[in-house]
């Protein structure tokens, strides 16, 4: 029997094709349910199917576009919830102009529920993907250790090429050291993602690739792969190239007005409604309520920070700049609280509303630690925009306080530096109020 008929007929393809099938049959029951609801909602049943037939669609289509626009990073639930909007102002837009496609409120929340309910359908993968894994160079460990936490939505089935015999042997995989062994390894796995991680040889390696494209595999680089599944990117992963990409033709521009309009907007909007709570935070705070640090800001350039004081005065009396550390003396017992729910950072919504800040972006740090935190790898590069009150690191990592850190926050600001948007900038601030409620990585 050829290595082909092996490799086909498995009984996890089968499980497989069983569980596509409900998740299918799903989204079916779900947009037959909203069918049920217009039709009863309407006097007139073909009126009725029309009406939910155009609607189930628009749907359909906002879940695509939904997934086309979205970086699978952000979650599937942010994604659910950008179909349902874009689903509800399709219909809405066509009640303006189309009389009889009009529909009421009970009928406008079916349809809702039931955009967000196949989006989350579809956003689940019935099963593991198979990651078949091409190089062994920097990151591979990383790799592996990232699928193994996720289990459930990746599995590492086969190594090819050069790696460290012992790590593949702890984890059961099979390895290929020849890259002449890449046609095999794809006959045999079947895998589902082909992950590059070569830096020699890589013409023959797409040579390979290309010829084997039937398989109805995806390929895609080591660094690329963290982005698009972890919103995130490895500091050893980077190069020059890399941010190259930020400059290329194909990259799409946030402009910079639209931005900063969406900044002046939310800034102004907050201080004009924050003032009560502005004065109840002097009231408890007392004396010397706000408190000044400089901070690096855009391209390096230094600017005056504003925050409310959460520290006993003199808290660096001998001069010597320190990270806040957990249950650290030096904050006072309303400061506790105002860095728990992040109400000391309000203040800089004067720095976003002066141009020096962004609602979204990467922390700004004091100088004193950047000049320490220089010997990680990019760290100043994070600067190529404005730094934020809050930021796709803040939602996704722990307070920075060395330089192992803030490598991490790094890896989240680099995903951000290149997948920055409107868009993303709402769905960030949006995820932001759970962490300020929670009170999650304070200090």
């Amino acid at each position: 029997m050829s290595v082909r008929a092996l490799a086909v007929e498995s009984p996890e393809d089968r499980v497989v094709e069983r569980r596509q099938i409900a998740v299918e049959f799903g989204s079916g029951l779900v947009i037959g349910a909203v069918l049920v609801t217009l039709l009863s909602l309407r006097e007139s049943a073909w009126h009725g199917l029309t009406i939910a037939g155009l609607a189930c669609g628009l749907c359909l289509v906002a879940q695509y576009v939904s997934a086309r626009t979205l970086p699978r990073a952000v979650g599937p639930s942010a994604r659910a919830v950008l179909a349902a909007m874009l689903g509800l102002l399709a219909i809405s837009i066509g009640g303006a102009w189309l009389p009889w496609f009009h529909t009421g409120p009970w009928a406008l929340i079916a349809i809702a529920a039931a955009a967000f309910a196949v989006s989350l359908l579809h956003e689940r993968h019935p099963r593991p993907r198979r990651i078949l894994l091409v190089g062994g160079g920097d990151g591979s460990n990383e790799l592996f250790a990232d699928a193994a936490a996720h289990p459930e939505r990746f599995e590492v089935v086969a190594i090819v090429g050069e790696v460290n015999p012992t790590a593949a042997r702890e984890r059961s995989v099979p390895l290929y050291p020849s890259m002449t062994d890449l046609p095999l390894a794809l006959e045999i796995h079947r895998p589902d993602l082909v992950i590059v991680n070569v830096k020699k040889g890589r013409p023959e390696v797409f040579q390979a690739l290309l010829d084997r494209a039937a398989s109805g595999f995806r390929v895609v680089g080591l660094p690329e792969w963290y982005e698009h599944v972890f919103g995130r990117v490895p500091v050893s992963q980077v190069s020059s190239a890399w941010f190259m990409s930020l400059l290329h033709l194909y990259q799409r521009p946030y402009a910079r007005s639209v931005k900063r309009s969406f900044d002046i907007l939310v800034a102004f909007i907050g201080l004009l409604l924050l003032v009560p709570l502005f004065a109840v935070v002097a009231v408890l705070v007392r004396r010397q309520v706000f408190y000044r640090q400089v901070r690096v800001g855009e391209w390096g350039r230094p600017f005056t920070m504003y925050k409310f004081r959460t520290m006993r005065e003199g808290a660096e009396a001998d001069g010597i700049p320190a990270y806040a550390a957990i249950d650290d003396p030096r904050i006072t017992r309303v400061g506790r609280y105002l860095r728990k729910t992040r109400l000391d950072e309000l203040p800089q919504l004067w720095n976003v509303l002066i141009g020096e800040m962004s609602i979204v972006g990467p922390r700004p740090e004091r100088p004193e630690f950047s000049a320490s935190l220089e010997r990680v790898p990019w760290w100043m590069r994070r600067n190529m925009v404005k730094p934020g009150i809050t930021g796709w690191a803040q939602i996704n990592s722990t307070y920075a306080h060395d330089a192992d850190s803030a490598a991490v926050k790094l890896s989240y600001d680099l995903w951000y530096l290149r997948h920055r948007s409107l868009l993303i900038d709402l769905i960030i601030c949006l995820k932001t109020v759970p962490r300020l409620v929670s009170g999650a990585g304070a200090r």
